[in-house]
């Protein structure tokens, strides 16, 4: 699948930065007997429902032009914003979402938690430094990276 998945890529990555819009991430997954490829895009201030229309019939029409085609079989393309809770996937997406309220969640419980929230202040090689809330003070704490499983955005409540 990482190969069907390189070759969109190589395909939609241009067409969606030149339309001014930024690929996120790409998705090619068999959900039942359907399969799906899921395309997120965005750009600064986030995407429009507009925005995913133009997407969706220029990347719709370059890839029923591929020859050969790299999924030769039945698949819905889906085109969406990655989401306001999205995964920081690379370092460039996590140094971004500093002074962001994000999410960690641990491969073993931590301090009796399986996650921790809060605003994000620094990361380094080795660890996130976060500052969260704890009943009616703010505490900094600092995470070793090898702890976390995933990082991603949220919305603070």
């Amino acid at each position: 699948m990482g190969k069907v998945k390189d070759q969109i890529q190589a395909v939609v990555e241009p067409i969606i930065d030149g339309l001014g819009y930024g690929l996120f991430d790409i998705d090619y997954v068999k959900e039942g007997k359907d399969w799906f490829l899921r395309i997120y895009a965005d750009k600064p201030g986030g995407i429009t429902l507009e925005d995913i229309v133009d997407i969706t019939e220029h990347v719709s029409e370059a890839l029923d032009n591929l020859d050969p085609d790299p999924i030769p079989h039945a698949y819905m393309l889906e085109v969406s914003s990655p989401g306001a809770e999205r995964p920081l996937k690379t370092p460039e997406a996590v140094q971004a979402a500093i002074g962001e309220w994000v999410h960690l969640t641990f491969y073993q419980q931590l301090a009796g938690s399986d996650f921790i929230e809060g605003r994000l202040l620094a990361v380094d090689e080795a660890s996130y430094r976060i500052e969260i809330k704890e009943k009616t003070r703010r505490k900094e704490v600092t995470i070793d990276k090898d702890k976390v499983s995933l990082i991603r955005l949220a919305i603070e409540f």
